[in-house]
Formats: structure tokens, sequence, C-alpha cells
């Protein structure tokens, strides 16, 4: 529920949905008047804020930045005050979210202002399926995220040329990359089948397009993430490359305006918690390897005990029988 205390849930802080439109801060006025209008939308983009916290955290995991939330009126605290990589990250992954949540509870009939998506079957679709058409509504998923997510940038109004117009822009810019992650993955729509004939066979089968799994979407933006494009303000209000020798970004690419901090120590002042105690892999060479896992400070070791199932059986009829295993292993933690 909405209703939950907002600390419990730090998702909600994420594009400032509230339970009770008028009563917690974090609403621009645009979005406390959507709230009212479609309050039932609330509990769904909740859990698609819900959602992007928990793929932000995957994608992350072995990062100095592991996008760790805070108890902040900020889920993630004083980093989002930094037009960083990081922060179009979630900024993207966010719209996204709550793109993937409103659509799929139109197609199951959550929201009594829309209802299935309705689509031509694709190529694949033959003859020996029966083609349902309706599936997750992502037109109106795309157009309610982009009014209600993007409402209180728009509300804005800087200075033109201002570092504050170049940090709207930005948002508005990370907001529709997220949202178009999920209109690029409509072509790799998978299709389901049912088996509806006597005994189970399969003497109709039906068919209907469905979006895919969060994690790809997940794996996009991190990738864009990666090749993010580094932007500043022109004096006539407009993002600009910072080096002109890349393309400009297209609609679906990601943006920042400030460098990131290196995130090894903490600092109040940046939000970052720095990486004394997180584990690390010795014999990595990657992020999560020790040496830039800790920044060069070291690492200690210690042991640890892992009990994990072990000779598993197949008992005759119907179930596995396991034994436990324990087994010491060698961890390492950045000093």
């Amino acid at each position: 529920s909405l209703a939950m205390n907002p600390i419990q849930r730090p998702e909600m802080y994420i594009i400032g949905a509230q339970p009770v439109c008028s009563q917690l801060p974090g609403l621009s006025p645009g979005q406390r008047k959507l709230c009212q209008l479609y309050q039932e939308h609330m509990v769904f983009i909740g859990e698609g804020a819900r959602s992007a916290i928990k793929e932000c955290q995957y994608q992350f995991r072995q990062r100095r930045w592991n996008c760790s939330t805070v108890d902040n009126t900020s889920v993630f605290g004083r980093v989002m005050k930094i037009g960083s990589r990081e922060t179009a990250f979630t900024y993207a992954v966010s719209a996204a979210g709550v793109v993937n949540a409103i659509s799929r509870a139109c197609r199951e009939g959550e929201l009594s202002s829309c209802g299935w998506g309705r689509r031509r079957p694709p190529k694949e679709v033959t003859r020996d399926w029966l083609w349902v058409g309706c599936g997750d509504n992502v037109e109106y998923g795309y157009r309610f995220a982009k009014e209600f997510v993007d409402a209180k940038e728009r509300e804005k109004n800087y200075v033109r040329g201002s570092e504050e117009q170049a940090r709207m822009l930005m948002n508005l810019q990370n907001n529709e990359a997220g949202r178009r992650v999920r209109g690029v993955l409509t072509l790799s729509f998978f299709t389901e089948g049912e088996c509806q004939g006597v005994s189970g066979s399969c003497s109709l089968k039906t068919c209907w397009l469905q979006l895919a799994d969060f994690r790809k979407v997940g794996d996009l933006l991190k990738e864009k993430y990666d090749s993010a494009a580094a932007m500043r303000i022109s004096r006539k209000g407009k993002l600009e490359l910072v080096n002109n020798r890349f393309n400009m970004p297209t609609q679906e690419d990601l943006v920042y305006v400030d460098p990131s901090p290196d995130y090894c120590l903490r600092n109040e002042t940046t939000g970052s918690l720095g990486t004394q105690g997180r584990l690390c892999n010795k014999t990595s060479e990657g992020m999560d390897g020790c040496e830039l896992m800790c920044c060069g400070r070291g690492y200690d070791q210690f042991k640890s005990v892992q009990v994990e199932r072990c000779h598993c059986k197949f008992h005759w009829c119907c179930y596995v029988k396991c034994k436990k295993c324990t087994e010491i292993v060698d961890q390492y933690v950045c000093k």
C-alpha cells in the first residue's frame, strides 16, 4: 500500500508518488493534480519505482557506487544532486519502471482509464495460432509516464543558460530515454502459447504480445550508461556536447552534465558512501576486483562458512532429497 511509511518505502521518493496527494512533500503542483485525478495509478507508480531500485542495485552490484538507498527525502541521498552518469541512469530506469508497471496494470484490468493494448499479429504468427491481439498497453503506459514524471521538470522556469536549466534538460532527456527503451523492446516481444484442446492437446493455440522481462531494460540502460554523453548548456539554453568529436545523443541516449565522484571514500557533501567494508574479488581485474573496488587502500581477508545443498537424489515418487555441505571460503573486504 502507498499508505506505508515513506521511509519503509523509499521508492516513493524517486518520482514523488505519495498515497495522499496533498499531505506528503515531493509532488509538484502538476503531479498533485494528476495524483488526484488518477489515484488508482499511484500504487502502480510505486511498484514501478520499486522495480527500478531493484534493477539499479542489480546492475551496479559490482561497482563502487552500488545504487545504495538511504533513509532520506531522496531515495539515493545527495548523490542525486549531482548531474552525473549515475543520476542519469536512475532517472531513466525509474521512468522505464513506471511505463512497465502502468502498461501491465492496463492489461490486467486494474485501471479504469485503459485496457488491453491491441496490435496486429506479427509475421511470426501462422495459421496454427489464434491471434488474441491484446497485451500490455505500452502506448498508454508511455503517455501517462511522460505526463506524470516530466511534470515536475516542465513546471520549472530557470534562467536560460544556467546550471539549473542544464540539469532540468538533462533530467527530461534521461526520462525520455528510459521510456523509449520500452519502445525498442516492442520489436522483440515474445509470444506465449496456451493449449486449449481436449486433454490438453494443442488443437487451438493462442498468442499475444507481452513486455519483455525488466532485466532486459536494465541491461540496455546499463549499456547506455556506459556510453552516456557529457553535455553542457549553451547560451541559447540548449544542451550541447562537451566534445564535438562525438555524435549528438538521440532521444534514446543518456546524458550527464557533471563528472561523477570516485565513490572511494565516504563524503557527506557528495553523498558518496565509500567502499570501506565492501566485498571484493581478489582475482578479478574488473571494477569488482579488490584493486579497483578498494581504490588502492588494500583489503582484509577473512574466512566464512557457507552451507549449500549437495548430493541431491531423486526418489520415486516424487521428491528430491539433498544433503547439506559446508565449505570454508576466503572472502575479501576493502579497508
